[in-house]
């Protein structure tokens, strides 16, 4: 019996079956499945991931740069945000595709990601775009890192009180497996109710 070739890669390529990833590399992933359910449905779509890098979420940086070759072969883009509030303004106008003609997508499923302070500091940016919407084949998630125990940051903080002042829903993930269905589930919400 002849053993199945295995590979590092698999946790970004395999279709089916069992996957095993960490929470980084699960939200790395995706952009990539919803790329592929995208296409599945007949869609052109884009994607852009934009952040601050910072913890509890400064590995998922590394992790996008690793799957680069991957993300790229998908049409999606991963851009590091010089502040959190850049990186909103910049998943905001990732939304306004079909405002121009001659858009190359039907629309770009973006992820903002960035940790409690970074949620207050792009308080404005995050409220505004929240209010101005998301693409009909778009969307846009936020990967909100907190740190309620001060492990990395000045201050303890939970987010989800500043997130509903800027009217966004959120989804909490309890395991690694939730971060998958949870996001997918996420940019779904996003794209029918128009919000982040």
């Amino acid at each position: 019996m002849a053993l199945a070739a295995v590979s590092l890669d698999d946790k970004y390529t395999q279709d089916e079956g069992r996957i095993f990833v960490t929470a980084m590399q699960a939200l790395t992933r995706l952009p990539l499945e919803q790329r592929r359910r995208d296409v599945l449905a007949g869609l052109n779509t884009g994607g852009y991931i934009s952040g601050y890098r910072g913890s509890p979420l400064g590995g998922f940086d590394k992790a996008l740069w690793t799957a680069r070759k991957h993300l790229e072969e998908n049409h999606i883009h991963f851009q590091p945000g010089v502040n959190e509030d850049l990186a909103a303004t910049a998943i905001w106008g990732t939304q306004q595709v079909k405002v121009f003609p001659g858009a190359r997508y039907d629309g770009v499923f973006s992820m903002w990601y960035g940790k409690g302070p970074g949620v207050e500091r792009a308080g404005d940016a995050l409220h505004h775009a929240n209010f101005a919407g998301s693409s009909e084949h778009g969307g846009v998630l936020l990967a909100v890192g907190d740190d309620p125990v001060c492990h990395s940051s000045t201050i303890p903080q939970q987010s989800d009180v500043a997130l509903m002042a800027s009217f966004i829903p959120v989804l909490n993930a309890a395991d690694v497996q939730d971060i998958y269905d949870l996001g997918l589930i996420g940019w779904q919400l996003s794209r029918f109710s128009g919000s982040w």
